[in-house]
């Protein structure tokens, strides 16, 4: 089975090692039919802390690194300015 691969935004990189990542879902209401935008967070593994805020980024999924990493740093897809 392949891995998970989300897209995303750099929204904190606080942490040693560890970046949180906004992911978008957008998707219609199921009785109104509207496009409703989700947000979930996810913490990922940045090995090298190489990541900013705002920068776009894309993680796969892991195995469990902490009680909540479960996902690592793939690729900076876009650099912020």
């Amino acid at each position: 089975m392949p891995k998970k691969i989300l897209r995303g935004n750099v929204v904190s990189n606080k942490m040693e090692k560890t970046i949180v990542v906004a992911v978008e879902n957008r998707a219609p209401h199921p009785k109104y039919q509207k496009t409703v935008v989700r947000t979930k967070n996810f913490k990922a593994h940045d090995e090298k802390n190489e990541c900013k805020i705002g920068d776009k980024v894309a993680i796969e999924e892991h195995r469990p690194i902490s009680k909540t990493k479960k996902w690592i740093l793939k690729e900076i897809v876009r650099r912020a300015d």
